[in-house]
């Protein structure tokens, strides 16, 4: 298993040299960086991006709980901290573990168990393809929804980001094209260009264009053009 990117946040400073030398004895924990506040830490988990944080919820300022409602990305959570009062209120957050300071060594063990059990799943999930009736979160600014698959019409290139459309809705994934399509069921959605996929299902008119090329309507007065190639593609596939 590849290395567990990890940050330490918390304000004491010696209680931050106590948990890296712990540690430093478990070989797949690799430490990023290190933030004594809150604002520090949102900057450097936007930055670095890590797998997880281990967090103490009494922080200067903002404390645990109000970093993690910061977060669009939330990393894995292990709490660490010298009060066992907020338990309960820690695995609203989908924290992994929640450690009493002085943190047991043996207690940290079983924490990165958790963790490296966690990232297999998600690494196994990532890989599995969906299905058709299967439901995603999207969650785009203030706007949330859970949306399936099969509602979603269209995907559409937005920078290094997609527009997935759905419903009379429309939001922005924080993944490429070239990552959501591998995901996708492969019967039901198309390849149209470099910057579009779109559901075969939701095609309201299908028009020959310039150059060989298809125009596919499709609802709310979106209209995707098919390349020369993949429209070859598309009427052997389809029949047309």
């Amino acid at each position: 298993m590849k290395k567990i990117k990890a940050i330490i946040i918390e304000d004491s400073r010696l209680a931050r040299n106590e948990l890296k030398d712990l540690l430093n004895d478990i070989p797949e924990i690799d430490i990023l960086a290190e933030a004594e506040n809150a604002d520090v830490a949102f900057e450097l988990i936007n930055s670095h991006k890590p797998d997880l944080i281990f967090l103490d919820i009494q922080l200067p300022g903002k404390d645990g709980f109000q970093l993690l409602e910061m977060l669009d990305n939330i990393p894995m959570v292990v709490f660490t901290t010298a009060f066992d009062e907020f338990a309960i209120k820690s695995f609203e957050y989908n924290t992994l573990d929640y450690l009493l300071k002085p943190i047991n060594p043996k207690r940290l063990s079983q924490a990165v168990e958790k963790v490296k059990q966690k990232l297999a799943e998600t690494i196994e999930k990532q890989d599995k393809k969906l299905d058709f009736d299967d439901q995603i979160f999207i969650k785009d600014g203030e706007k949330c929804w859970m949306v399936k698959i099969s509602e979603i019409y269209l995907f559409e290139v937005e920078g290094n980001y997609t527009k997935v459309f759905f419903r009379n809705e429309k939001a922005v994934l924080t993944r490429s094209l070239n990552v959501i399509e591998k995901k996708l069921p492969e019967e039901k959605y198309f390849r149209a260009n470099r910057n579009t996929i779109f559901n075969i299902n939701y095609i309201q008119n299908i028009e020959n264009w310039f150059s060989g090329n298809l125009m596919i309507k499709l609802p709310n007065d979106n209209q995707v053009e098919i390349s020369r190639r993949q429209a070859v593609l598309f009427k052997e596939v389809y029949g047309i």
